[in-house]
């Protein structure tokens, strides 16, 4: 095994064991009731941890260490680190949104089931329950998740504006002007293409890889 497998297989396990932490949290939080900023609260710095080392997928892309799609990777990455830092970290409206629970819960299972998926994959280990998993929960995890993550931006939108948040005005030395509101509104516009293209890709392949599983069970 070469010391690229073994970093990947080491990187993989940090995340199912951070993202299995994350879940636990936040499901027990929702049953006792915590208000959906008291929830984030609670996770905060293991969803920063976690959610920001989920940048290096894209430089393990970039090296040719893993065959995900580079433009795909950036965009999944961005977006949700995105709604960690400026929106989450610096406002405390989009903390209260119910898109935080949403994210929460659909982030979690997802990212347990995928990087568990990647590390047995170095090994050929991976149990065909596993690929079911991954290959079938996307079809309430993925809604629930982008939901979420649009509330908990919508709800950001009115402090941002307010507050000029991670704008800039004129008149500066570069002369440049940047609305960070109208970067979020963009943001969420990408939404509408980009959800139904990345919904059928994993339906294209749960066919593919369920169906090739399937017959090999048959045999």
């Amino acid at each position: 095994m070469s010391a690229i497998k073994y970093y990947l297989a080491f990187y993989n396990a940090v995340l199912v064991f951070g993202w299995s932490i994350i879940l636990v949290k936040s499901l027990s939080g929702i049953s006792q009731g915590l208000s959906w900023a008291e929830l984030y609260t609670s996770v905060e710095t293991e969803v920063k941890i976690f959610q920001t080392a989920a940048v290096l997928e894209v430089v393990h892309s970039l090296l040719g260490f893993v065959r995900s799609p580079i433009g795909t990777t950036v965009m999944q990455v961005t977006s949700r680190v995105v709604l960690v830092w400026p929106i989450l970290h610096s406002c405390a409206t989009a903390r209260h949104s119910i898109g935080v629970p949403m994210l929460l819960v659909a982030w979690s299972v997802t990212e347990v089931i995928r990087y568990s998926f990647y590390a047995l994959g170095l090994f050929n280990a991976v149990p065909y329950v596993l690929t079911w998993m991954r290959y079938t929960f996307f079809y309430v995890l993925y809604p629930v998740g982008v939901s979420g993550e649009l509330l908990t931006l919508f709800a950001s939108l009115n402090e941002v504006h307010e507050k000029q948040l991670y704008s800039i005005s004129m008149p500066n030395k570069v002369n440049m002007s940047l609305s960070f509101w109208w970067v979020l509104v963009i943001t969420a516009l990408t939404y509408i293409p980009g959800f139904p293209q990345l919904y059928f890709y994993m339906i294209a392949q749960r066919k593919k890889v369920l169906g090739v599983n399937s017959e090999k069970k048959r045999n």
